[in-house]
């Protein structure tokens, strides 16, 4: 909560699986097209939730499986859980909190009693959350006597029903609304409230985040009916709350475009970056537009072209150097050489770049240093390098910044298989 000095221009809380996250886009090219955006455009001054009912050890794997970005708040196990920061550091506060009223030895004890459900993984399974499967024409029968049973037991709970099978059990202050409530609660006591906030979700344990005073919402086109019948129900009327024409992480776009909340052109859909106006110049934006410039380089989608080569040069202090995860040293322009021998390599495979973690910190009156985690992904798997870059806002290149050094490590033990291909 203390990375920004002041409050956030805007926050997005987003739920994951099919919101954030498209499972039916096998490219991730959705998911892509917002890391791009929120990187160039949001990071340095906004903040990033995810909401999200997998336990940290779901959530974790995602993280593997997708190019996810690293939020600066994680709410998890549908709101029963909150952590900040990359090392997740959780919130005592809010666990004491959910304590009130709560004994899951109870809740065990009477949902054993419905042979209707089912146990969930046992790492579904949180201190404050219990999980289970029930079919759906009988899962409103089974919420209506549990509820009952557990009231007469002394506990005070919700139980949330969502996508059709998923039946959670929390405290009654429990749930991503609660959740979400209580972070805005937090700002607003240490004079950070966001500027904005933006809810983004697809299924019925999303509701609660629609229903926090003064939010702008956004139903991606693929909810879910039980979310579609509590807006029909609930917030017809509100125009803060749209259903999106588009599918998950591109409806996320949608809204920022469609609430005026900020720039709403991922760098991704600008197809030539010289043609491309853009009303804040930030060293962030060059870091995105070079990588992505990159990865189109490799696919052969842009044309090979030597004026490209020598335009980079012209981004590139002539004694400029850069250090290869490796250790190798050598300079800006005869990396750039590299990297036109490369061209088309990609062409036809696996092979995505995106940028993570992006910090700016202004040094001097025309420098800037800037730090982030670089990812690669291809056949070979993903591979990460953490990347620290010191430009200059002098440069004879219009709506550019100059790279003066660039130096990279290999982060979380990643590295390669071919080195020598991994050149930026």
């Amino acid at each position: 909560m203390d990375r920004l000095d002041g409050a956030a221009r805007l926050m997005i809380v987003s739920d994951l699986d099919h919101t954030m996250v498209d499972h039916h886009d096998l490219e991730n090219l959705s998911l892509l097209r917002f890391n791009a955006l929120w990187e160039a455009y949001y990071r340095h001054n906004s903040l990033l939730v995810f909401s999200t009912g997998r336990s940290c050890t779901l959530y974790k794997q995602l993280r593997k499986e997708k190019p996810m970005l690293t939020p600066d708040i994680t709410i998890m196990s549908v709101g029963t859980e909150i952590t900040y920061g990359e090392a997740m550091v959780p919130d005592d506060g809010w666990e004491q909190y959910l304590n009130q009223k709560w004994d899951r030895n109870i809740v065990t004890d009477e949902t054993a009693k419905f042979p209707q459900l089912t146990f969930q993984a046992e790492t579904e399974q949180r201190p404050h959350k219990v999980s289970f499967y029930v079919e759906k024409d009988k899962a409103q029968e089974v919420m209506k006597a549990l509820s009952e049973r557990l009231v007469e037991r002394g506990l005070d709970v919700k139980i949330i029903y969502s996508g059709g099978v998923d039946l959670d059990i929390l405290p009654q202050g429990a749930g991503k609304g609660q959740a979400l409530a209580y972070l805005l609660k937090k700002f607003k006591s240490i004079g950070k409230l966001p500027v904005n906030t933006l809810v983004c979700g697809d299924s019925g344990n999303d509701a609660e985040l629609f229903s926090i005073p003064d939010v702008y919402g956004v139903m991606v086109k693929n909810a879910q009916e039980e979310l579609l019948q509590w807006h029909a129900e609930n917030a017809k009327n509100n125009p803060k709350i749209i259903h999106a024409t588009e599918r998950c992480a591109a409806g996320i776009i949608e809204a920022i475009g469609h609430f005026s909340l900020g720039p709403n052109k991922s760098p991704r859909d600008v197809l030539d970056f010289s043609e491309c106006k853009i009303e804040e110049f930030h060293p962030a934006h060059e870091v995105v537009k070079f990588y992505l410039f990159y990865e189109r380089w490799r696919r052969a989608e842009v044309e090979k072209s030597a004026h490209y080569i020598q335009n980079l040069k012209g981004v590139c202090y002539s004694s400029g150097i850069m250090v290869h995860p490796s250790g190798v040293e050598q300079s800006l322009h005869e990396s750039i050489d590299a990297m036109g021998k490369y061209y088309g390599d990609k062409q036809g495979k696996l092979f995505r770049i995106w940028v993570d973690r992006v910090r700016t910190a202004q040094i001097g009156s025309d420098a800037w240093l800037v730090k982030f985690d670089k990812w690669e992904l291809s056949d070979g798997g993903s591979n990460c390098s953490l990347a620290t870059v010191l430009l200059s806002s002098k440069c004879a290149v219009a709506d550019s910044f100059s790279w003066v050094h660039v130096h990279q490590t290999w982060l979380n033990g990643s590295g390669a298989n071919d080195q020598a291909s991994w050149i930026f």
